[in-house]
């Protein structure tokens, strides 16, 4: 399955990941200075955070497509259940 983001969605998603990724540079900064762990932790639970966002939004994304094909025959070759499977064990990969 390919994953196809609208302009929107995708602003959005990429909007998070690159929060992340000047929060996850902040993190190595403050390590490096020898910041507060305190402080080193807060940033870092701020980046694991919006990459969750990210990629929720991606699986929603995809559940939702997915759903738009079973309900127009185009499973790709698979049949429902396989595809709850999948998407599942996507879902899960970010718990």
């Amino acid at each position: 399955m390919e994953l196809e983001l609208a302009g929107a969605e995708l602003k959005s998603v990429l909007n998070r990941l690159r929060r992340a990724q000047g929060q996850i540079a902040g993190v190595i900064r403050m390590i490096e200075e020898g910041r507060d762990c305190e402080d080193v932790i807060t940033q870092l639970a701020a980046a694991s955070r919006a990459l969750d966002r990210a990629g929720f939004a991606l699986i929603a994304t995809g559940l939702q497509q997915c759903m738009t094909d079973v309900e127009s025959g185009r499973a790709n070759g698979e049949n429902p259940e396989q595809m709850r499977a999948r998407l599942e064990r996507l879902f899960l990969s970010l718990a």
